[in-house]
């Protein structure tokens, strides 16, 4: 079981979803999204998979303080050990710099760069916050593989139709090129033409034309 929330710290509300038990941390581990955030009070099993989704554009170095909190008090809410404690530190980090492997126990995690983490504390719990967060809670059951199978689709149409749509820009771009130089090269054609040189011609006029300038 999957529980979802709603944080309405920001506008428009954030998306929070927590796994219930380490066998749910351990495929929401597997099949997190690129533009998650994993938020847990440490690494080790024993601790509530927290995971914020970020808006496209969004940076996870910048996640606004209300919605950090929100964050940070779930995960405290959610973590046997560290619902009971008070200044409680709780580690922040994107689901692609978790790092997992065969030994490690289920439901526990690394990071790949421990540098690209970031610490927040927690001095007690906020009733209020949980409270607001809990009236939001869903609980599902969800397929996390087809769910992220069916994202990465709809990513890669995106980037299909993106890069379709800058290639067909170009090409019009090349065209208005192309369509400017012609007409700089054949600015003077039409002062050129047959007929302009014809009246232009000495050779067809009458042979006292040159009286008039007498």
């Amino acid at each position: 079981m999957v529980y979802y929330f709603e944080s309405t710290a920001v506008n428009p509300p954030a998306f929070i979803y927590v796994g219930k038990d380490k066998v749910e941390n351990e495929d929401l581990i597997k099949f997190g999204w690129e533009e998650d955030v994993w938020v847990c009070r440490s690494t080790r099993r024993f601790c509530a998979h927290v995971y914020l989704r970020m808006k496209p554009g969004e940076a996870w170095s910048s996640i606004p303080e209300a919605l950090l909190e929100d964050c940070a008090q779930l995960t405290k809410a959610n973590s046997i050990e560290g619902n009971k404690k008070d200044n409680v530190t709780v580690v922040y980090t994107p689901w692609s710099n978790l790092m997992k492997n065969a030994s490690m126990a289920t439901g526990q995690v690394s990071f790949y760069d421990p540098k690209m983490t970031k610490k927040i504390l927690v001095s007690v719990r906020q009733n209020a916050i949980i409270n607001r967060l809990n009236k939001t809670r869903l609980e599902r059951f969800p397929d996390l593989r087809s769910e992220k199978e069916d994202d990465l689709k709809r990513k890669r149409k995106a980037e299909r139709l993106a890069r379709e749509e800058k290639k067909a820009q170009e090409r019009q771009e090349k065209k208005e090129r192309e369509e400017k130089r012609w007409q700089k090269d054949h600015a003077y054609d039409e002062l050129m033409n047959a007929d302009e040189i014809a009246a232009s011609s000495n050779q067809d006029r009458d042979a006292d034309f040159l009286d008039d300038f007498m």
